[in-house]
C-alpha cells in the first residue's frame, strides 16, 4: 500500500498548546496528539494521520537535567489501529534566563546554539518568537529593555527553529516505524506492541524493588495474541537509582 502524504492549509496546531505559553495545553501529550489527528482526519476527510507532540522539562528519572521528551502517534481509523512511540532525551538545548545586558544575551544565545537554533524574547506584554539573527536579536532586545528592567530569553522549543529537537523527532520516528514493523505472530497485524510495563527490577545490591522495568506485556490490537518479557533491560538495577541504596 503506498501512503501519500498531504498538508492541511492554515492548520493551525497552536490550538492545542503552545511552547511559550500563549496558550496552555490542556490535555496529556498523547491526548493532545490524538485531537490533533482527529482534527486534522475532520478536515481532510482522509483516515491516516500521524501527529507528534514534544515536552520540556527536567528528566523525569535523572532530575535536574534538562530532557526532550518526544511523542509520536500513528491511527489509522479504517483499521481501528494506534501506534505510539516516544522517546526521552537530554539532548537539547531547552533553557531561560532573565537578562538585563545585550552581554547576557549575546551569551545565553551562543551556549543556545544561535542563530541556527532560534530563541524567544519576552516582557510582561510582549512575546518576540522565531528570532534566528544577530541583528535582529540586538535590535528586539534594546527595543524591549527601553520600557522594563528585565527580559526573559528562552530557547525557541518549535522544531523548525531547533535542529536539535529535529534530531530527536528523527530518533523517535525510526522507534515509531520499527513499532509499524513489529507484527503480531499469530496474525501478522503490525503494530505489535507495549501494553503493559511492569516496574520492580531489583537493585543489584541490596535487592529491593526500583522505578525501573522488571516486566513487559505485548498484546496484539487485533487479535488480542498476548506476550510477556522478563527483564528487558537486564536481571537487576544500578543501586546509584535505587531508593533504598541512594535515597
Amino acid at each position: 500500500m503506498q501512503v501519500i502524504p498531504i498538508v492541511i492549509p492554515h492548520f493551525n496546531t497552536d490550538q492545542f498548546g503552545t511552547f511559550t505559553g500563549e496558550v496552555e495545553r490542556a490535555n496529556d501529550p498523547l491526548t493532545t496528539a490524538r485531537l490533533k489527528i482527529k482534527d486534522a482526519l475532520r478536515i481532510s476527510g482522509e483516515t491516516l494521520a500521524v501527529a507528534s507532540e514534544g515536552s520540556f522539562g527536567t528528566h523525569p528519572q535523572i532530575g535536574f537535567v534538562p530532557a526532550d521528551q518526544e511523542l509520536l502517534l500513528l491511527i489509522d481509523t479504517k483499521n481501528k489501529l494506534e501506534i505510539v512511540a516516544s522517546k526521552i532525551s537530554t539532548n537539547t538545548n531547552y533553557a531561560q534566563q532573565s537578562v538585563t545586558t545585550w552581554e547576557e544575551v549575546r551569551s545565553f544565545a551562543k551556549e543556545a546554539g544561535f542563530p541556527s537554533h532560534g530563541v524567544t524574547l519576552r516582557s510582561l506584554t510582549t512575546l518576540h518568537k522565531g528570532i534566528s539573527d544577530w541583528k535582529l536579536l540586538q535590535q528586539t532586545f534594546e527595543q524591549l529593555i527601553v520600557s522594563t528592567s528585565s527580559i526573559q530569553i528562552e530557547t525557541d522549543m518549535r522544531a523548525i527553529y531547533n535542529p536539535t529537537r529535529m534530531k530527536v523527532i528523527e530518533e523517535t520516528t525510526q522507534l515509531l516505524l520499527d513499532k509499524i514493523n513489529s507484527t503480531c505472530p499469530s496474525c501478522h497485524f503490525p503494530g505489535f506492541d507495549i501494553q503493559e510495563r511492569v516496574t520492580g527490577l531489583p537493585c543489584r545490591l541490596c535487592n529491593s524493588p526500583t522505578s525501573f522495568t522488571f516486566k513487559l506485556t505485548y498484546i496484539c490490537q487485533h487479535c488480542s495474541y498476548k506476550s510477556e518479557k522478563l527483564f528487558p533491560d537486564g536481571d537487576s538495577c544500578d543501586p546509584m537509582y535505587c531508593n533504598e541504596c541512594n535515597p
